[in-house]
């Protein structure tokens, strides 16, 4: 186990329960306590592995975004949806004013 892992107790799965409205049993709360802690064991063990030589990174593998030019286009969708438009101006819907 890491040397700064947090244990659970039941007061804290009691009140993560309160706080989610989940009525637990006392061996409900037994078991939650048991996992949870398990799961911090295993952040501890994540924590004693050195990386102080690995460059921190956002994705394990290299990612490029692919750009394509951004043209406007005409759309048939845009003109048979303002054909219905009780009023238009410039090829957008014209309303009265709200604020």
């Amino acid at each position: 186990m890491g040397k700064n892992v947090r244990r659970i107790s039941l007061k804290d799965v009691e009140h993560i329960a309160l706080l989610a409205h989940i009525n637990l049993s006392e061996e409900e709360k037994k078991n939650f306590m048991e996992q949870l802690n398990q799961i911090l064991d295993y952040f501890g063990k994540i924590d004693e592995v050195d990386t102080k030589d690995i460059q921190p990174t956002f994705n394990v593998i290299e990612v490029s975004n692919v750009f394509r030019e951004d043209s406007p286009k005409p759309s048939l969708k845009s003109e048979l949806a303002l054909s219905n438009a009780p009023e238009k101006e410039r090829g957008y819907f014209k309303t009265k004013r709200i604020v």
